[in-house]
């Protein structure tokens, strides 16, 4: 009988081994990568933080304007959550006084003009629960056609004085922006 479990131990102790190491194998990254990852873009206009929060998509080979963002409807400019701005000091932009804060930023891209939106609420998917009724402001601005693609949305927050500066959106051929300055302290 001994000689009978010492050969079943013989046997099957490779097995044995085998098993508890597969446990102990590194686990294979299943993580996907987002094919339009959250992203930022932010700068100090004088004393003013200004950071953008966003979902970066890709062209990838796809119709963009009145195709994958339609035309004549509220975007979230950007994708999987609705785009915020905040300001870490008051700004005027288009001649209004916007408090310091954190703003949902939507757009209505046209093909001749867009609507650019700062909406009190911020946190929400996409545009699903966007209400014009929290609306801070509004403008129109003129879309310019570049030469050069831009494959992912892009955002930028440049500086065009020490007090002043404009926030550029593009993405395929197509860039918006508007201008802001730091309100009087």
């Amino acid at each position: 009988m001994k000689k009978l479990i010492i050969l079943f131990l013989i046997a099957f102790s490779p097995l044995i081994a085998v098993a508890q190491h597969e446990h102990h194998q590194p686990q294979k990254d299943t993580t996907v990568k987002s094919k339009s990852p959250r992203t930022s873009a932010m700068a100090m206009i004088g004393d003013n933080h200004i950071h953008i929060d966003y979902g970066s998509p890709s062209v990838r080979g796809r119709v963009i304007w009145n195709g994958l963002v339609a035309y004549g409807q509220v975007w979230a400019t950007g994708a999987h959550k609705a785009t915020w701005i905040e300001f870490s000091e008051d700004v005027t932009i288009n001649n209004q006084l916007i408090a310091k804060g954190k703003y949902g930023f939507f757009t209505i891209p046209n093909e001749e003009e867009w609507i650019l939106i700062l909406n009190k609420d911020w946190d929400m998917h996409l545009a699903d629960d966007y209400n014009s009724e929290n609306d801070l402001m509004r403008i129109k601005v003129q879309p310019k056609k570049n030469d050069n693609l831009t494959e992912s949305l892009q955002y930028q927050v440049v500086k065009t004085n020490e007090n002043q500066g404009k926030i550029e959106i593009s993405w395929e051929f197509v860039s918006v922006s508007f201008d802001f300055k730091n309100a009087e302290k």
